[in-house]
């Protein structure tokens, strides 16, 4: 199916590897042009070489060379004025005019919440929530002005069925979610504009590893009886990956979706037991 996207600009954050590598790779075999951040520069660029490669083979069959997807890469810190402002001013960018903008940021620490001063709080508050919003105020006002845009925010499934040792996490992720509730319904949804929260539940990432690794501390247990634990309690026994993932995004993303906003998509392989 032809998502209808070919051509646009978006902006990936969280991009070098996991859930928002799966986004960025997606958009680009829908031909999307992409602007990739992260802040870990060598492992971006690691990225960007692969998706420089995947843009390639979009028109190698063709003949149209020159119509392959652009792969952009900034190094920065998102969740800072100067990140931002690096994404925005990058040069073969499309400024502010993102047609797509994928936030990302990387969940915060596990723990017990009595352990969490308010510096925690800040970080987790900041990066998942006030990041994403300072994102869409830049991006939105344009995209409606345009009559098209699309907005996913990669949230958690801890939204939904929030997990103990991710208080940080969870906390500030609805926060995000109330504000995406009002936001997506208010008057640019009739310029073309949706926003939609991307729930993923456990996908085998780096930050998966972590959160195992917590939990089998916790429990005593080793890290291999603490995956195929979980795995079993999935109804799809086994772990998402990040290219599924990055097929949801696109979707999301495309022209077909246009009937969507304000939505919490969760992909979890069925684990949430709720009918709503």
């Amino acid at each position: 199916m032809d998502l209808g996207i070919a051509g646009k600009w978006a902006l990936v954050c969280g991009a070098s590897k996991g859930l928002g590598y799966g986004c960025a790779q997606a958009l680009v075999r829908e031909g999307v042009n992409v602007v990739i951040n992260a802040r870990n520069a060598e492992a971006l660029d690691q990225a960007a070489i692969r998706l420089i490669a995947e843009s390639a083979n979009q028109s190698g069959t063709s003949g149209q060379n020159e119509s392959k997807p652009r792969v952009l890469a900034v190094a920065a810190d998102i969740t800072t004025v100067e990140g931002r402002d690096a994404v925005f001013s990058v040069a073969g960018g499309p400024g502010r005019d993102f047609d797509i903008v994928v936030t990302n940021a990387g969940g915060p620490p596990t723990g017990d919440f009595r352990d969490w001063d308010r510096t925690a709080w800040i970080k987790a508050v900041d990066a998942n929530m006030l990041t994403p919003i300072e994102l869409i105020q830049a991006t939105v006002d344009g995209m409606a002005t345009r009559g098209f845009g699309r907005i996913i925010n990669i949230t958690s499934s801890a939204v939904k069925a929030p997990i103990d040792i991710l208080g940080l996490s969870n906390g500030a992720r609805s926060g995000l979610t109330g504000f995406v509730a009002g936001v997506s319904r208010s008057k640019i949804a009739a310029h073309g504009v949706t926003i939609n929260n991307l729930l993923p539940g456990k996908f085998d990432t780096d930050r998966l590893a972590a959160t195992v690794n917590a939990a089998a501390s916790k429990a005593g247990k080793s890290v291999g009886d603490v995956r195929t634990a979980q795995q079993a309690q999935i109804p799809a026994g086994r772990y998402g990956t990040a290219d599924e993932f990055g097929a949801i995004c696109a979707f999301l993303c495309s022209v077909q979706a246009g009937y969507m906003t304000g939505q919490n998509v969760l992909a979890d392989g069925g684990a949430y037991p709720g009918t709503f």
